[in-house]
């Protein structure tokens, strides 16, 4: 190989290792799973859980689009418009930073000794300051872990807020129920 030729292999390797050592400390977080929310609430902040048993999680909470769906069970689903207020926004943002909901979390129990029927589920879409993360977890092997309850919690807090909003009240009724 002549001198110029190591001379380009040798500057393109140069080029690459400093691209590499430029990474911001966010991005390195973010590629250790262990990425730690801003403290105040960035704007680009939107989440979309799913919800319900089984394979009929039909409902949904969805301020990407500000839209809740609502499973009617026998009746199929019922969709309002609703828009959660900027406390109320920051009051779920809280609660997810308070368990690192875009880092680390065990959602699959090591001990998975029976199946029920019906069960819960969930899935999980989070974009926080320029990262989105899908989760999910079942309640279908009878135990949950720490974090998925801490997720199960987190979804009837924001169920309770919805349940609350006027356009919510209006939807119909339920009617029947999952075995």
């Amino acid at each position: 190989m002549e001198v110029s030729s190591l001379r380009r292999v040798y500057l393109l390797l140069l080029a690459v290792l400093l691209l590499n050592g430029c990474s911001t400390d966010k991005e390195a977080e973010r590629a250790a799973g262990q990425n730690v929310m801003p403290q105040e609430m960035p704007g680009d902040f939107d989440f979309l859980v799913r919800y319900g048993y089984g394979e009929a999680t039909k409902n949904e909470i969805n301020t990407y689009q500000d839209i809740v769906v609502k499973d009617l069970i026998m009746n199929g689903t019922a969709s309002a418009n609703v828009t959660l207020t900027g406390d109320e926004m920051r009051s779920i943002y809280d609660q997810m930073k308070e368990i690192n909901i875009m880092g680390t979390l065990e959602l699959v129990p090591a001990r998975q000794s029976c199946a029920v029927t019906p069960y819960q589920e969930d899935s999980w879409q989070i974009t926080v300051d320029g990262v989105t993360r899908d989760l999910s977890w079942s309640g279908e092997t009878c135990e949950l872990t720490d974090d998925a309850g801490q997720l199960l919690e987190l979804r009837n807090f924001i169920a309770d807020i919805v349940a609350g909003k006027e356009a919510y009240k209006e939807l119909p009724e339920a009617e029947g129920g999952y075995n």
